[in-house]
């Protein structure tokens, strides 16, 4: 040992702990909710969106007890009330009902069809798609022509046909949707799940006797809830337009219930008498559905392995 000290060369202790710190790596789940933390402007979005949710919810309460205003009782008195006077932060429309306590409603109405509608039919699409393309053959064939046959009609003539039958309600709305718009998330899906069951976990996963239920939702679901999350916010965003679209054309929801499209679409007619009817619906309709496609794009871009640092 002496000898060992004089040469220079240090005794190794190896009863002692090890000092050298253990790297952990990052799923890649854990990477994409860092890089979303990091990027301020898909924040700032969401941040909005959770705001304005919760706004939505609490607007009965907001509207009954702390404005104590009904927002569908006319007061043909302070019709055309610029904001913010008399009381009228936001102005009062052409028969003198209060704006702001419309618009709190008309957000819950909007927001619920964005939301419910997108979530159904997202549902639907999500489950034919992964049936179609993890078991393929004649299910695929069958589902493939279902999705062929409604895609050959446009879906606003859909919509055009179905309110010829029914007056649409919020309801109504979200029922028609959810029917009608689940292709494109069943074919992006299908598409997605023809690749996952090539991978090697999954063939280790039949090889091994797993069941089909069993593949389908642990070992492929998992791997579509990145794309699923993206689908979701820009199919929120496409049903709120749509909603406009059909208030334009005259068969969205029905007044008295307020939406931000027929708020939008009776406001035109009064554009010199009242402009605060059409910009502030305008400005809620525009901001929400950027604010859902900025979160869209920024779930996209976080959970695309090219792009994290």
């Amino acid at each position: 040992m002496a000898k060992l000290k004089r040469a220079g060369i240090a005794r190794i202790d190896y009863s002692a702990e090890p000092t050298t710190t253990q790297l952990v790596g990052k799923s890649l789940t854990q990477k994409a909710l860092l890089t979303l933390r990091r990027d301020k402007l898909t924040m700032l979005a969401l941040g909005y969106i959770i705001v304005l949710t919760i706004v939505s919810l609490l607007a009965p309460f907001i509207t009954d007890t702390i404005m104590r205003v009904d927002p569908n009782e006319p007061v043909p008195a302070n019709k055309f009330t610029p904001p913010p006077v008399n009381g009228y932060l936001l102005g009062a429309d052409d028969i003198g009902r209060d704006q702001l306590a419309r618009l709190l409603h008309a957000s819950g109405v909007s927001m619920g069809i964005g939301f419910f509608g997108a979530f159904f039919s997202l549902s639907i699409g999500l489950l034919l798609g992964m049936a179609a393309g993890y078991l393929g053959g004649v299910v695929d064939d069958v589902l493939n022509w279902l999705v062929t046959t409604i895609d050959s009609i446009p879906g606003l003539f859909l919509l055009i046909m179905v309110s010829a039958l029914f007056s649409f309600s919020a309801q109504s709305l979200i029922l028609v949707v959810s029917l009608i718009g689940w292709t494109g998330t069943s074919r992006l899906i299908r598409g997605q799940t023809f690749s996952i069951r090539a991978k090697e976990y999954v063939i280790a996963a039949q090889a091994m006797g797993a069941n089909p239920q069993r593949i389908l939702f642990q070992h492929i679901l998992p791997n579509l809830v990145s794309i699923t999350v993206v689908q979701l916010a820009l199919s929120i965003a496409g049903l709120i337009l749509t909603e406009s679209g059909l208030s334009y054309l005259g068969l969205g929801v029905q007044p008295p219930q307020a939406t931000w499209g027929n708020m939008l679409t009776n406001s035109f007619q009064y554009f010199r008498h009242g402009p605060h009817l059409i910009i502030f619906p305008i400005l809620m309709i525009s901001v929400t559905v950027l604010c859902f496609y900025i979160i869209g794009d920024g779930i996209r871009d976080a959970f695309d392995p090219t792009l994290q640092r």
